[in-house]
């Protein structure tokens, strides 16, 4: 991918994720506005096979403010940077996650409560952020992952078996989806291959040794 088209995807990838929240807050006023009847409706619900179409809409709903609120900035975040190489496929891996965290929630999750929110598609997005660089040989990719790896190591606390409080299957789920993402949406380019240059171009050489380095 070439430097204008890098540009041309990271500029789209914001605003997609400024499109997504703003769905996912408009779907959370109109929630509250009616009781979280929306949450009790479209939410995961363990075996029942009605449900299964809720694995795409729990992902948008939310029980409280407090929830919304803790899940929108890793969203944002996690989001942008899965997006950034390419809106497509991070489509492709949003609905790839949705469905593996809701379905982790509707084989195992224990009792009848409806499980929603959005931090399936965080862990996901940053399990794909995490990894993505090693599939796709991307020397920046890979550095974004070790430094996100490193700041936000604490979240995989709440992914870990038995944990209260929270839909840790939902997480496990996600973070599954998204490693898997990595692999699956992985830039299968050979290894050594520069995007094409016109060889007279002035930036012919730079291109070439940027790829080489895993940057373009």
């Amino acid at each position: 991918m070439g430097e204008s088209e890098l540009i041309a995807e990271a500029r789209k990838a914001f605003f997609v994720m400024f499109g997504l929240l703003a769905v996912v807050w408009l779907a959370q006023v109109a929630n509250y506005a009616d009781d979280y009847a929306l949450s009790r409706e479209f939410g995961v619900l363990p075996g029942d096979v009605g449900a299964l179409p809720h694995l795409l809409t729990a992902p948008f709903l939310h029980w409280n403010w407090a929830h919304i609120e803790s899940n929108s900035g890793p969203l944002f975040v996690f989001g942008f940077l899965a997006a950034y190489r390419g809106v497509t496929r991070f489509l492709g891996l949003t609905l790839l996650v949705a469905v593996s965290s809701g379905l982790t929630v509707w084989f195992f999750e224990q009792g009848g409560a409806d499980t929603v929110g959005a931090s399936g598609l965080v862990f996901g997005y940053f399990g794909y952020v995490v990894v993505r660089g090693l599939f796709d040989r991307h020397l920046i990719d890979t550095l974004i992952g070790v430094v996100m790896a490193a700041s936000f190591a604490y979240l995989l606390t709440v992914a870990v078996p038995g944990t209260p409080g929270v839909s840790w299957l939902g997480h496990l789920g996600g973070l599954a989806g998204g490693l898997l993402g990595a692999w699956l949406f992985r830039d299968r380019r050979p290894r050594g291959a520069t995007p094409p240059t016109p060889a007279d171009t002035p930036r012919a050489d730079l291109h070439k040794e940027l790829g080489d380095l895993g940057l373009l």
